[in-house]
């Protein structure tokens, strides 16, 4: 089977909410990280097969054929053609998988796959809110999955702590699994670890000063355990704060996938090369403890075990699934989010799994490693995985 290779991997540095970020259109997130991409390879734009961007709230300025406007709005001619997937918090995490397969298949030899999230100007579950409001139906849990599952609705929030009761996590573990998530991309930070996936952009500030954004906002570096131990239950009864949860956030990420064929014919050097793509889903109610599942089979198709495995990323939604993953699957937790993950850095949906992916291929190339594997949970219990080999 042909090999598909990661030739670039940029993201944009993590806006909290109504923060740096927030004047900036969407559009031009995504479309500032499809110049970069460009930019950085060298590659003639015309030669780009597709874009594929991943979004979750598709409505009012993510909404419209969300991808297409994003190429039209950067430097890509409009003869680039673009489409926008929804697999919720994985979305372009998929874009990348489907971005590969196509390159995999024979069928096309340069595709872009990324994703991006303005989540202080489109909010997160606007769709359904909007719909609502408007009288449009009763809502995407028909009367059928309901008698099926027993539940009016699939919510997160109950499926991470349920994930939490499950695996024997408690509070004290999530705060000092939060804590560190703060120091690890505090240091990240200040050793310039970000430095190669970054797309710095120009904010205005409310003074009307113009200043460079590409430092990630959220990053708490004087969090304590004391301070996150102060943060209030999101529940009664339950363990789950807001302080060890993903953050809120603005931004945009992507990557250039290329064939063997196009790594020859453009002179591009690749960054990693794809090991496996998996995706699965199981139980829509807990819904966020696929990863596992999901990441035993990746492992055993790719012919590998964990301890293969040099470097983790596992998207930090909740405290609770990172650590669960871990204590399941018996991984070093020296190896899992080494430059922190989405408690400290934010969770811009749609554009989190390229997001993570950069960081992952740029943290395997700074620490001179061989093997990554990136995992994200996701809405309707489903989980994507990728395992790729830094070139």
């Amino acid at each position: 089977m042909p090999e598909a290779y990661i030739v670039s991997a940029r993201r944009t540095a993590g806006g909290r909410r109504n923060g740096r970020l927030a004047g900036w259109h969407p559009v031009d997130l995504g479309a500032a990280v499809l110049d970069a991409l460009v930019a950085e390879t060298g590659i003639d734009p015309a030669a780009i097969d597709d874009v594929i961007i991943g979004c979750v709230s598709q409505v009012g300025e993510q909404g419209f054929a969300f991808g297409r406007n994003i190429v039209l709005a950067s430097s890509l001619p409009d003869s680039v053609p673009a489409v926008t997937i929804d697999r919720q918090c994985g979305s372009s995490q998929q874009a990348l998988h489907f971005a590969a397969q196509a390159v995999m298949s024979g069928t096309q030899d340069l595709v872009i796959a990324g994703g991006a999230e303005s989540m202080s100007r489109v909010w997160m579950g606007s769709p359904l809110t909007l719909a609502a409001q408007a009288g449009m139906g009763e809502g995407p849990v028909s009367k059928s999955i309901q008698q099926r599952y027993g539940v009016t609705e699939f919510n997160q929030f109950v499926g991470a702590q349920a994930v939490a009761d499950k695996h024997g996590i408690d509070r004290a573990m999530m705060d000092r699994f939060a804590l560190g998530s703060h120091q690890k991309a505090a240091a990240a930070i200040a050793a310039g670890a970000f430095a190669k996936e970054m797309v710095p952009l120009t904010v205005t500030t409310a003074t009307g000063e113009q200043i460079i954004h590409d430092r990630d906002e959220g990053v708490r570096p004087d969090s304590t355990l004391e301070s996150i131990g102060s943060v209030k239950l999101l529940a009664e009864g339950g363990s789950l704060t807001a302080a060890t949860a993903s953050q809120i956030c603005d931004g945009a990420s992507g990557v250039l996938v290329a064939s063997a064929a196009a790594v020859k014919t453009h002179g591009l050097t690749p960054l990693a090369r794809i090991v496996n793509l998996t995706v699965t889903a199981g139980d829509p109610v807990i819904m966020l403890e696929e990863p596992i599942p999901a990441t035993r089979r990746a492992l055993a198709r790719a012919g590998m075990t964990i301890d293969d495995i040099d470097l983790f990323e596992v998207n930090e939604a909740f405290a609770s699934i990172p650590l669960a993953w871990l204590k399941t699957l018996g991984a070093d937790p020296d190896r899992l989010n080494v430059h922190g993950g989405a408690i400290a850095l934010g969770h811009p949906l749609g554009a989190s799994g390229t997001k993570l992916m950069a960081t992952l291929i740029h943290a395997l190339h700074k620490k001179g490693k061989r093997y990554g594997l990136q995992t994200m949970c996701e809405g309707g219990g489903i989980s994507n995985v990728t395992i790729i080999e830094r070139l």
